[in-house]
């Protein structure tokens, strides 16, 4: 589990400190989420080959059901989610049921504010460009932890 806890307080906001992204992310949300989904988790929880992580997924989807005001995601995890599903083998029309039941969490948009914002995170911490979008729109919905 990697908590967002362990980037600098400064960039990562809150009600009582403006910082970048308050500036550039006008429609972020403060202290909306506790937690932000990312595509693995998702796609764990259909996986049948490996169960251990099956299991940790459902039950983190689960608790994500029943706190569903607390749990966020991205247009960019339901993107990724969608197409690794459909890759594996599954029915579009069942990918596409799925991405639609995922959305009745908080969905964190693509935006050119959150594109910046991750390409600050991938040349600050030197990662991805697809970490540092989730880490963008984790931090955009307010969540402190990312598992």
């Amino acid at each position: 589990m990697w908590l967002l806890r362990s980037l600098p307080r400064r960039w990562l906001g809150s009600a009582k400190v403006t910082t970048w992204v308050d500036i550039q992310c006008p429609e972020r949300k403060f202290m909306s989420a506790e937690r932000f989904l990312d595509t693995n988790i998702l796609l764990y929880a259909c996986d049948l080959d490996a169960p251990a992580k099956r299991a940790v997924a459902r039950t983190i989807l689960e608790e994500a059901s029943i706190r569903s005001g607390r749990t966020a995601l991205s247009v960019q995890v339901l993107q990724e989610f969608h197409v690794n599903f459909v890759r594996s083998g599954h029915p579009v029309a069942e990918a596409t049921s799925i991405v639609g039941d995922f959305t009745s969490w908080m969905v964190i948009e693509n935006t050119l504010a959150l594109f910046r914002r991750g390409l600050w995170f991938q040349s600050r911490w030197q990662m991805s460009l697809r970490d540092a979008m989730i880490v963008a729109a984790a931090e955009s919905s307010g969540a402190r932890e990312l598992p």
